[in-house]
């Protein structure tokens, strides 16, 4: 049986993270994705890639989510929400559903920096979502923002963190340690409410890794969609998204994207080669 996983997230225009990280993600995990819009990301090349977020309707949210619930989903992961209104929605939504499994991706940050994108919803997602949460994975930032800790600087840090956003509901935390950690491995810190795991993998410099922290929590929910536990999830999202980064590819002058399909070398799915002899055969003129 072929599982069915929502994402409830922004539309990343560039195409590599948002819903559009998710649906991807989703597809190399062998699950059905569905996908509801919150907001439309938009980046402007004229000013230094500058970005925009334009929440969408609150009524277009709720047909959206109509539409998807009339089958029932196994697992739910939420990214950046449009608003308070919506968060609110959501959390209507999924008690009202009974969703087996919820990844909360708080994205209140710009990647790389310390600036939220929509102040308001922080503390609206620390009260209607994180209590739903089976596993919630902020980054270094998101974390320091959650925990009221601010900036965090250590592993030490991080559990610390770990423990308070844990006492706001969720299940399971992870805090995605990331470059601004500064350690020589990338370090991801799990809890489960008594035991820290401490989850290392090789820091892989480069420059494309747009879209990672979707792609990882979208791991976790297709993982937890089709029977992993948790911490299994979350030790193969962080494999996938290790593949991911390590082949990321260069988008455009600004950026480059992780390749969601590495893990699994979509890359080699279908190729001319594949079609000789049949009436796709590839020609010269294609």
């Amino acid at each position: 049986m072929i599982r069915k996983t929502l994402t409830i997230a922004g539309s990343d225009s560039s195409g590599g993270a948002g819903l559009q990280a998710d649906l991807k993600t989703f597809e190399e995990f062998g699950v059905f994705g569905f996908c509801a819009i919150t907001s439309i990301v938009t980046m402007d090349p004229e000013n230094d890639w500058s970005h925009t977020v334009t929440p969408l309707d609150e009524t277009l949210l709720e047909k959206q989510l109509d539409t998807i619930f009339s089958t029932s989903i196994d697992a739910v992961k939420t990214g950046m929400l449009g608003s308070v209104a919506m968060i609110k929605q959501i959390h209507q939504t999924l008690l009202n559903e009974k969703v087996p499994f919820i990844v909360i991706d708080p994205v209140i940050a710009c990647k790389g920096t310390n600036e939220l994108l929509q102040p308001e919803n922080v503390d609206a997602l620390k009260t209607y979502l994180l209590p739903l949460a089976t596993i919630t994975t902020p980054n270094l930032v998101e974390a320091g923002i959650l925990s009221g800790l601010g900036e965090l600087t250590s592993v030490e840090d991080m559990k610390e963190a770990a423990k308070i956003i844990y006492a706001l509901g969720p299940k399971y935390v992870v805090v995605k340690g990331g470059r601004r950690l500064k350690t020589k491995n990338a370090v991801d810190v799990f809890y489960d409410g008594e035991t820290f795991t401490i989850l290392e993998s090789p820091q892989i410099e480069t420059a494309y890794n747009h879209g990672a922290g979707c792609t990882f929590a979208a791991a976790i929910t297709a993982g937890l969609a089709k029977g992993l536990v948790p911490k299994a999830a979350v030790l193969l999202a962080k494999e996938f998204v290790f593949a991911a980064i390590e082949n990321g590819v260069q988008i455009n002058p600004y950026l480059g994207h992780v390749w969601h399909g590495s893990y699994s070398k979509a890359e080699h799915r279908i190729l001319p080669n594949n079609l000789r002899g049949t009436d796709y055969e590839a020609t010269d003129n294609n």
